[in-house]
C-alpha cells in the first residue's frame, strides 16, 4: 500500500469512527432520535446577582486589571510587573495604575503595557483635548472614545495599525500599548 493510500485509509477510518462515536448518520440516512432524551429543567434559570455586576473590591493592581490567566502566562515566562501612577500626558489620574510587564532581569524593549483608572468626565475631556493637541487621533465608538498615538510616532502596532491607545468610558479610562491590548484590561 502506498503512503498516500495509507493516509487516505487512516483518514477514512478516523472519519467513520468519529461518525459512529457521535451518533451521526451517514449520507442518505436519518439519525435515530428516539433514543436521545430531551433535556428537562432541573432547577430554575439562575438570575444574575448584584455581586456579578458590582465594582471590583479594592484598588486596581497590575495583577487584577488583566485576566488571571494572562498574569499566570506572564509568570510562567518569568515576567514581572512594574506599577506606576496612571498618567495621561502630564496629568496623573489618582486611583489608577499603569503597569509595564516584562523580563526586567535583562535590558529589553519587549514589554506589555496595561493601565486602568477612574476619571471624571471633565478630566477625561481635558485629557482627550490634550492628546489630540499633541497629534493623537480620536475615534468615537460604541465602547467609548479611543485616543491613539500618531502613526508618525508609533513604535509598535497591532494588526489594525494602532499603537499606544486610551479608551475612555463612563467614569473610567483604560490604556494599553495597542488598541487590541485594551481587550485584556478587564477591571471595572
Amino acid at each position: 500500500m502506498t503512503r498516500t493510500r495509507a493516509l487516505f485509509a487512516a483518514a477514512l477510518l478516523l472519519t467513520a469512527t468519529m461518525l459512529a462515536a457521535t451518533g451521526c448518520a451517514g449520507p442518505g440516512t436519518t439519525a435515530d432520535t428516539a433514543q436521545t432524551p430531551q433535556p428537562t429543567a432541573t432547577s430554575p434559570t439562575p438570575e444574575p446577582s448584584a455581586a456579578a455586576t458590582a465594582e471590583p473590591a479594592g484598588d486596581p493592581t497590575c495583577e487584577t486589571i488583566i485576566p488571571a490567566a494572562t498574569v499566570e502566562t506572564f509568570d510562567s515566562i518569568g515576567w514581572t510587573a512594574r506599577a506606576e501612577p496612571f498618567r495621561i500626558g502630564e496629568m496623573e489620574v489618582p486611583g489608577g495604575v499603569q503597569c509595564v510587564w516584562g523580563d526586567f532581569t535583562t535590558a529589553t524593549d519587549h514589554v506589555q503595557i496595561y493601565g486602568w483608572a477612574p476619571i471624571s468626565a471633565d478630566d477625561a475631556q481635558e485629557a482627550q483635548d490634550d492628546l489630540v493637541a499633541m497629534g493623537w487621533k480620536l475615534e468615537e465608538a460604541p465602547e467609548g472614545v479611543f485616543v491613539t498615538e500618531s502613526a508618525a510616532t508609533t513604535v509598535a502596532t497591532d494588526d489594525q495599525g494602532y499603537g499606544l491607545t486610551y479608551l475612555f468610558g463612563d467614569g473610567w479610562v483604560k490604556y494599553a500599548d495597542t488598541k487590541q491590548g485594551l481587550l485584556l484590561v478587564t477591571w471595572g
